[in-house]
């Protein structure tokens, strides 16, 4: 503990020497009865007075001294300061502290005079410990002891608030004067900050460690106990409803249950308690209860200070209905038949406080859209005890209509102004409108620039009839420079090397180039876009990439790679508006594929190994293959794709947009598109694509989506071949993407199963699937996003439970294969190689005499998984934006499904945008 002797002790000892000294007593006597603090050189002490000019120590008055006790004091006389010194500073200069004393050689001085300089002294509060000696000469003595310098500030216990948040509320800081007040008051802050913590048992006590030169370390150690948890919540005159329903409105809980340790709203806070009254009443203001009120909220602090008991006193009152609803305007555009309409409250119904201020909002909203910025609406209340009912005239005052004065924009220091300014669907000069200022609002959001809670500030301009819009930004970083690694279910190790600009030189241009490397894919990309070409809202845009993708089947659940596609290409985007929220894009590119098979794994020399199936020279999409492809291995499926070949597309996307920004938590999102293969190049055909999603906002935090889409490609060429399809597999759709199924998980697939006998297959065995793709699709998917904490949504953090339902089909059976295998009187043969002692079975053929059946060399395909069929799934997921880049997790169960589809139960993905 800080150990010295309070000031006030110290003034009012020091007032009792003067008076003393003033009244014939010895100072010295005093002075030596008044130790210096500990380390400090006492001044010296004058010799003592004669005796008899002391007053006796115990004197019993006389009879005639009695009375004389009785009467006034007189005053006391007046002395002339002869001399003025100074003893004990260190730092301070003599004149320095004989200023702050206002004594000066000369003056005439009194007990008062004297006193009056010894607070004045403590005032100062550079001194811990002052003594005025010399009053009965004139001699006067300033002794001082000055109070420390601080070098340095520690704080000793705390872990649960760190440094950086406690010291900015220390008033002290190293190199300032040292005082015990001063310390006092910075333990009330620690203390305080832990009391917002809701640690209310926290303790914190100043030490101070001596150094050299009249310097300190100021040590707070810091005690900070456990959190002061709610232990009950009491409600005293509820009768309409009951303690669970009313605790459950409140925002602070009870603490204990089975998940309380997840809970942060079950400690004690103030400003919450306060919320909570605030709670109830609206709560009950929505059941009819107009006259509820919070008689008192009394929060105590239990014995061991650990946990709070919150009691609720609450007076109901009588329930109310909706009296006779009235309306009456003084504005010629908005109708009192108007306002009815709009207000929408029955009589008879219960009265509903939010409903009228839900009123009150949609009424202004109204009058905005027909130019009355500043509405004066005002709902007057007429209560009837009698006959409880509470009727309701919604008055509208005259007001003038508003025009825009002008539009300020603040706090962009990257995006220039005319990138703002040119989303306002309102112009300086125009008359306001609430709809499109809102609108203005959300076009601004979805850039993608600035801060989520963004919004148009309204004020009043020059004269009643203008109003000044003005939005301020809080620009986010819209570059991006990143080298990231990550891993996922489906592509393992996940390499990404990207640089994007969405905001470049300020002009809301995008320039983004990247190089992305995984186990199963591998891209090189180069694009540019310029939303507003010429200052006119025209997109364009365009695009270089060369894209490795690895496709890959499924062995015993374990992927295996198929074949190899490489793509090289260029596209161009333009894109306008048709009105507000529809626009129409438009596109072109150019792409040349590649599709190549292992040849080790795929292939054969067809001198040694005659055609498996008999049906000739094997061909692929363009004809003759350079070296034979065993469809035992590869399949006849992939055997036809292999080759080059040029797609040369040319399509239009028609887009309905009136959502509120980027993750948008109302309005729809509608597309169609359609891609026209055949402007040149080796395929033609026609895919058509449309998808739609709505977005409701409810409660606090809660979103709820629903998305619908399907695709459908339109062969415009003859069938290559029997059991082959018009469209190639790179063309083909592999999704929609169901949670709860594997990547290309469903859809028309190929079950590749090996014979253990000439006539049976091994149940057990390896099982090869091969997703070949679809034309056709469908998938809905419907999502709730729970709200969540400020902390959670600081980390990026978007918790949410889903169903989806879709089913990928409509593709040519493909020529299957149906090979039992090899029979051989050696079996140590190579079975790949046609000897004499070996026999190639054909279906429903055994061994002959003499031969035995190989292990290995038989097979049989399958078609499975095309149907139409719905497969559905349910599950929880998080997005989460990571340090890595954006990352989904998602646990699902599939509860439909058909033959051959692949269900996953857990899965994630690093770089996935969503």
């Amino acid at each position: 503990m800080i150990s010295a002797r309070k000031q006030f002790g110290r003034r009012a000892g020091a007032a009792l020497l003067v008076g003393t000294i003033l009244g014939g007593l010895s100072a010295p006597a005093f002075a030596q009865e008044t130790p210096a603090p500990a380390g400090t050189e006492q001044a010296p002490t004058p010799a003592p007075a004669p005796a008899q000019t002391q007053a006796p120590a115990t004197t019993t008055p006389t009879p005639a001294q009695a009375p004389a006790a009785t009467q006034p004091r007189p005053a006391q006389p007046a002395g002339t300061i002869r001399s003025l010194s100074v003893r004990g500073n260190q730092r301070l200069e003599p004149e320095t502290i004989r200023a702050y004393a206002n004594l000066t050689p000369g003056q005439s001085y009194t007990a008062e005079t004297l006193d009056t300089a010894l607070k004045e002294l403590y005032a100062t509060e550079l001194f811990a410990d002052v003594v005025i000696t010399g009053a009965e000469t004139g001699n006067i003595v300033i002794t001082v002891q000055e109070n420390p310098v601080i070098n340095r500030i520690l704080l000793e216990g705390n872990r649960r608030l760190k440094d950086d948040k406690i010291l900015p509320e220390i008033r002290l800081k190293p190199r300032e004067i040292f005082t015990r007040s001063k310390a006092r008051a910075d333990v009330e802050r620690i203390i305080e900050l832990y009391k917002r913590q809701g640690r209310y048992a926290a303790q914190v006590e100043p030490k101070i460690v001596q150094l050299e030169q009249n310097r300190v370390d100021l040590v707070f150690e810091v005690y900070e106990g456990p959190v002061s948890k709610v232990r009950s919540i009491n409600i005293i005159g509820n009768d309409a409803f009951a303690d669970d329903r009313l605790r459950r409105e409140m925002f602070t809980r009870q603490t204990g249950g089975l998940l309380g340790f997840l809970r942060s709203n079950d400690s004690y806070d103030p400003d919450r308690l306060a919320a909570d009254q605030q709670k109830l009443r609206a709560f009950y203001l929505t059941q009819g209860y107009a006259d509820f009120r919070v008689v008192s909220a009394l929060a105590e602090l239990t014995p061991d200070r650990r946990d709070f008991v919150i009691t609720y006193v609450i007076e109901e009152g009588p329930r109310y209905r909706f009296g006779a609803i009235e309306a009456q305007s003084d504005l010629r555009d908005l109708t009192a038949d108007r306002i009815k309409q709009v207000v929408d409250i029955q009589q008879g119904e219960w009265f509903n406080a939010k409903q009228v201020e839900d009123a009150v909002t949609e009424l202004n909203e109204e009058a905005g859209n027909l130019g009355y910025a500043f509405a004066d609406i005002n709902p007057a209340y007429n209560r009837d005890p009698q006959t409880r009912t509470m009727a309701i005239n919604f008055k509208v005052g005259e007001t003038p209509r508003t025009y825009v004065e002008r539009i300020d924009i603040q706090g962009n220091t990257v995006t220039r102004d005319k990138v703002i300014r040119r989303e306002f669907r309102v112009n300086e000069g125009d008359a306001f409108n609430a709809q499109r200022v809102k609108r203005s609002q959300d076009r601004i959001q979805s850039l993608g620039f600035f801060q989520e809670e963004l919004g148009v500030k309204q004020t009043e301009g020059s004269a009643p009839d203008r109003i000044v819009l003005g939005v301020d930004v809080e620009e986010k970083s819209t570059g991006e420079l990143s080298l990231s690694a990550g891993y996922s279910s489906l592509e393992r190790f996940v390499l990404a090397l990207s640089i994007a600009q969405r905001n470049f030189m300020g002009k809301g241009q995008i320039l983004n180039a990247g190089i992305n490397y995984s186990r199963y894919s591998k891209s090189v990309q180069l694009g540019f876009t310029e939303p507003y070409l010429f200052d006119r809202q025209i997109l364009l845009g365009g695009d270089i990439y060369r894209r490795d993708y690895n496709s890959f089947n499924f062995v015993d659940n374990e992927r295996n790679t198929t074949y190899s596609q490489v793509t090289t290409g260029l596209g161009l985007r333009l894109g306008f508006p048709i009105n507000e929220y529809l626009s129409l894009g438009t596109r072109y590119s150019l792409a040349q594929d590649k599709i190549t098979l292992d040849k080790d794994t795929f292939f054969f020399d067809p001198d040694l190994v005659p055609d498996p199936d008999g049906t000739g020279p094997l061909t692929g999409s363009n004809g003759p293959l350079p070296a034979e492809c065993d469809p035992r291995r590869a399949g006849r499926y992939l055997c036809d794709e292999v080759g080059k070949r040029l797609s040369s597309l040319l399509g239009y996307s028609l887009i309905f947009d009136n959502t509120n920004g980027i993750r948008a938590t109302r309005g729809q999102r509608l597309s169609f598109s359609q891609d026209f293969a055949g402007l040149g190049g080796d395929v033609r055909y026609l895919r058509s694509r449309g998808q739609g999603t709505k977005y409701w906002g409810f409660g606090t935090g809660w979103v709820l989506s629903a998305h619908a889409e399907g695709g459908y490609i339109h062969p415009l060429e003859k069938k290559p071949g029997p059991g082959r399809d018009a469209i190639r597999i790179t063309d083909r759709f592999f999704g929609a993407q169901l949670r709860g199924f594997d990547i290309r998980g469903i859809g028309p697939r190929i079950e590749r199963i090996a014979y253990i006998s000439p006539t049976e297959l091994d149940p057990k065995g390896a099982r090869v699937s091969d997703a070949i793709g679809g034309r056709a699709y469908y998938m809905g998917r419907l999502e709730l996003e729970f709200p969540t904490s400020s902390g959670i949504r600081s980390l990026g953090l978007r918790p949410s439970a889903f169903v989806d339902v879709g089913s990928l089909f409509a593709l040519t059976k493909p020529r299957l294969l149906n090979a039992p295998g090899v029979c051989a009187q050696n079996p140590d043969d190579d079975p790949t190689t046609i000897e004499d002692d070996q026999q190639v079975l054909q279906p429903g053929e055994t061994c002959q005499a003499g031969f035995t059946y190989v292990p290995g060399t038989g097979l049989r395909e399958f078609y499975v998984g095309d149907s139409p069929k719905p497969r559905l799934s349910i599950g929880v997921g998080v997005n989460w934006v990571s340090p890595f880049g954006p990352l989904r997790l998602d646990i699902a169960k599939a509860l439909l499904k058909q033959d051959g589809d692949d269900t996953k139960l857990f899965s994630f993905n690093v770089g996935t945008q969503f």
